[in-house]
């Protein structure tokens, strides 16, 4: 009688938004789910490999089956990384920070093994996104992740004009991110193309002992020196 392999599970991995102690912000379903997890698909394997060593130092890394998931990799790869779920081995993906999936490339493995009938098993963890939010004051049963904003001076302008726009008649909070070497270039434009009654929020190094989150509006803003130069940051505005 022929038998079936029950199949592998996907696990939706999170990890810390910075260097500090990962089970200071991760439950320890992360660290159970780490120690029985080596198949892991990642976007970069040094720090994936120093994440797995911080939760569970005693763990083999030889031990280890690292697949990179990034712009270098080719789609046709990809579906490959799941083959151990296939043959009822667990899999995990790791973000380089936060939840996997999410402003991350983990989604399209994700996909994949909705595909495949694999289940895909999210784990509790940091979302930068959604603490933004919640520590905004903003409207959080209407909002839009909007990624990152044109690099192009005009280009970018006229999102902003837009997103402020849609905020404004759908009473929807609109959130964004920008290159962290760019924060503060970010915060001059969005001062200066704004209505001065609208409202940002910017939320810096978030669960990190240097974590600065403050909604003003942005005449207030006009008027408050902050440096967000390389420090990861989360932009929202509501009109």
């Amino acid at each position: 009688m022929e038998t079936t392999t029950t199949k592998g599970k996907l696990y939706l991995i999170p990890t810390t938004l910075g260097n500090n102690e990962p089970l200071e912000v991760l439950p320890i379903s992360i660290k159970q789910t780490i120690e029985s997890v080596n198949h892991y698909i990642v976007e970069n394997e040094k720090t994936a490999r120093h994440f797995i060593k911080k939760i569970n130092p005693r763990k083999s890394q030889q031990s280890l089956e690292i697949n990179l998931l990034n712009k270098f990799t080719e789609a046709h790869e990809i579906p490959s990384f799941l083959d151990p779920c296939l043959n009822g081995i667990n899999v995990g993906i790791l973000s380089e920070a936060g939840c996997p999936g999410i402003a991350d490339p983990g989604a399209d493995v994700v996909k994949i093994a909705h595909e495949k009938n694999i289940q895909v098993v999210p784990l509790v963890g940091p979302s930068s996104i959604l603490l933004a939010l919640m520590a905004s004051g903003f409207n959080g049963q209407n909002f839009a992740f909007n990624g990152y904003l044109p690099i192009d001076s005009s280009d970018k302008k006229k999102i902003i004009k837009t997103l402020e726009k849609k905020s404004r008649e759908l009473k929807q909070s609109q959130i964004f991110i920008e290159t962290p070497y760019r924060n503060d270039k970010m915060l001059q434009e969005l001062t200066k193309t704004l209505a001065d009654n609208s409202y940002i929020c910017v939320a810096c190094d978030i669960t990190l002992p240097t974590e600065f989150i403050a909604t003003k509006k942005v005449s207030d803003w006009k008027k408050t020196k902050v440096d967000l130069h390389k420090r990861p940051t989360i932009f929202i505005i509501q009109a």
